[in-house]
């Protein structure tokens, strides 16, 4: 009977150590980087500009699986030394289709939103100002679409999408994940990710995993918060499209126009990352107008507004904060170049450039400590097989949701039938009745 008791009180003090450890937020990345220490040790340290770190050489690279972080069942760390690995494989994204937006938010299957990039001058004193008090029509950003338009776009093209398994094969798309490109963005960048956390919502349906952001609650303060600068900076971008953008390709900008932000085009493009196939869309600003350029998304353009470049510090800031973001939300779908109007303090453009995304990678090669695209790939890589992982139940009412703050782990909690779930009965019904 001594020995039972004694027995069971060594049984209880490991599971009190035990639950101790996870609810340690250390804890999940000092057991990864034990493991990892070899790994890193034998990995080659390059700087930015290095050829393992440049996807300008490969910017869609075949090769091995890389290595991935071991399974961890209570959270992901984001320490960029864990990522310092091979770039990881990532095939050349193909647009599979894309949609339209119009000016009330209704959704269209066809490309009737798109618009074609005018080149300017090169100092051009656009007034992104101009419109903002009386040409604005604003999309209500507290309404929250979730992935919405991207299952409308599913549903009317099941027929790119279907499985090619057995009939009876429980995976009704032959896609591993679904989701927006802003939130696959957000990902690349959280190991340089300082500021903002993020909630990811996660849902397993008939196979696929579907992944929708939730607005944090700081997000939700700063986006009731802002202030009227903030407001009207937000506009300039859009200003600095309606200047460089036409209808077709045989008219011009018209920049006496109304900017409406409901409006959009948007394309759908397929690749694989490592072994994930990935089904996303985004948002596109525009596409070359010239007849003889290449398919999309390879015609693309990205744009945006940026303070003008006046100092040093202000150009090293612009390459280790800015050109992350950028280089990030272009990636992904393929768009080969964003081009950027620097504006004064007034919100007047005094230069345009052009950022190839190949290149970006050269202009960050001479800054200390900067964000290197293979930690910012493989990060990506590691948190979807962790997704994989923890996401098991296939249930539209199950949520796994996925949070993470800077210097923190990514954790996780289940939820269900909860205000957290995303996926809309009209998808789900049609997805499994057909």
């Amino acid at each position: 009977m001594v020995l039972l008791l004694l027995l069971c009180n060594v049984t209880l003090t490991k599971v009190a150590m035990d639950q101790h450890r996870s609810h340690n937020p250390n804890s999940s990345y000092q057991n990864r980087l034990s493991a990892y220490k070899r790994d890193r040790d034998e990995s080659r340290r390059n700087p930015c500009g290095s050829k393992h770190s440049r996807p300008n050489h490969h910017p869609y690279k075949s090769g091995p699986t890389p290595r991935q972080n071991p399974p961890s069942s209570q959270g992901l760390s984001t320490r960029r030394e864990l990522y310092e690995r091979d770039f990881p494989v990532y095939k050349q994204p193909v647009e599979v289709g894309c949609f339209s937006l119009d000016s009330e938010r209704r959704f269209f299957n066809d490309s009737r939103q798109m618009r074609y990039y005018v080149e300017p001058d090169r100092n051009p004193n656009f007034d992104l100002r101009d419109g903002y008090k009386d040409r604005f029509i604003k999309r209500d950003d507290s309404v929250k679409e979730k992935l919405d338009h991207i299952l409308r776009w599913i549903l009317a093209n099941r027929s790119k999408l279907s499985s090619r398994g057995a009939t009876a094969s429980p995976r009704a798309l032959d896609v591993d994940i679904v989701t927006w490109r802003g939130h696959l963005t957000k990902l690349l960048t959280s190991p340089y990710e300082t500021r903002e956390g993020w909630l990811l919502a996660v849902t397993r349906f008939r196979g696929t995993l579907y992944i929708s952001e939730v607005e944090t609650e700081a997000a939700r303060r700063d986006r009731e918060n802002r202030e009227e600068r903030h407001e009207e900076m937000m506009y300039w971008g859009y200003k600095f499209e309606q200047y460089t953008c036409a209808d077709n390709t045989h008219s011009v900008p018209d920049p006496g126009g109304v900017v409406n932000t409901n409006e959009a085009f948007c394309t759908v493009v397929q690749t694989r990352l490592a072994d994930h196939r990935l089904l996303f869309s985004g948002e596109v600003d525009c596409r070359d107008k010239d007849p003889n350029a290449p398919a999309p998304p390879a015609c693309y353009i990205e744009l945006k507004t940026s303070a003008e470049i006046c100092t040093p510090k202000q150009r090293s800031n612009f390459h280790r904060f800015k050109l992350l973001k950028w280089w990030a939300q272009s990636f992904l779908p393929g768009v080969p170049r964003v081009v950027a109007g620097f504006r004064d303090h007034e919100g007047v453009v005094v230069t345009v450039d052009t950022f190839p995304i190949s290149k970006m990678s050269h202009l960050i090669k001479n800054e200390h400590n900067c964000w290197k695209p293979t930690v910012c790939m493989n990060f990506c890589c590691d948190f979807l097989s962790f997704v994989k992982r923890i996401a098991t139940e296939d249930n539209p009412s199950v949520v796994y949701l996925f949070s993470w703050e800077p210097h923190r782990d990514v954790t996780y909690s289940v939820h269900r039938d909860s205000q957290y779930s995303f996926l809309p009965h009209w998808y789900v019904e049609k997805m499994t009745s057909s």
